[in-house]
């Protein structure tokens, strides 16, 4: 695992834009996995930045989106189909048709099915060639709460106490937020060819330095991203605050930041 750190958030989304620019220059019709939440909002806007004033092509990208609230609507305010629309793909010159999010209004019955064939869309695609992933104040990826199998795939779950809690600031009252959601398992995420992991914040310091130096465990699935062979952590100073080899992550010449780079 590579980590950088940065001073602020704005450095560490502009860093992040940077990688995955280079990707979609470099291969025009790569798959993306994205995130919601507020961590890469940053990112999406620098991408649409580099769209409109650099040119950015994703014309021919292909997007497959991490999880999204099990009974609300695509057209949902909270949902994260108009998450994704509003911070990136309304503002980029993307096929909304080759965008994909999970349908939080897929019957009950029908729900082990589409995420078979969600798994099954993803592998059709060529795999997620670039994933990116932010962390939960208990440590999870994508809605895998604490004790989700780490072989595990696209499924229903039930939110934990605290993601809920934590998710309703985005909700009028707490009772709105959804308590299920559809959501890509640690498995199929760890079998994307690269992680770009973003975290910024002091509240989020602690979970995430269990996550890349505490052991690997489900309790905290984040931690997980140990096992995967090309992952990229991008965190401001004040999550990295609690790293036990902060300086060990900070390359301060060009020189040790090229041979970081060909390490990792």
């Amino acid at each position: 695992m590579r980590v950088i750190v940065k001073s602020n958030y704005e450095e560490m989304s502009e860093e992040a834009a940077k990688i995955v620019a280079e990707l979609v220059r470099e291969k025009g019709d790569c798959v993306l996995g994205l995130a919601t939440g507020s961590t890469p909002v940053g990112l999406y806007h620098q991408l649409v930045r580099m769209h409109k004033e650099e040119g950015l092509d994703f014309s021919k990208v292909k997007t497959f989106n991490l999880d999204e609230y099990y009974g609300i609507s695509p057209q949902h305010p909270q949902s994260y189909r108009y998450f994704m629309n509003e911070n990136l793909f309304n503002g980029i010159n993307i096929d909304k048709k080759n965008t994909f999010v999970p349908d939080g209004t897929i019957p009950l019955e029908e729900i082990e099915k589409y995420c078979d064939e969600y798994e099954k869309m993803i592998k059709k695609a060529g795999g997620i060639d670039l994933q990116v992933l932010g962390i939960g104040s208990d440590g999870h990826i994508a809605f895998n709460e604490p004790g989700s199998p780490l072989s595990s795939r696209t499924r229903l779950v039930a939110l934990d106490k605290q993601t809920i809690e934590d998710n309703s600031r985005f909700f009028d009252n707490i009772e709105d937020v959804p308590k299920f959601a559809l959501s890509m398992g640690v498995g199929t995420i760890l079998e994307a060819k690269e992680i770009l992991f973003l975290v910024n914040g002091e509240k989020k310091a602690e979970v995430v330095a269990k996550a890349i130096e505490g052991p690997i465990t489900s309790l905290i699935t984040a931690s997980s991203l140990q096992c995967h062979q090309k992952v990229t952590t991008i965190l401001d100073e004040a999550a990295a605050s609690k790293l036990k080899r902060i300086e060990y992550y900070k390359f301060k010449t060009e020189s040790e930041k090229k041979i970081n780079k060909k390490l990792f």
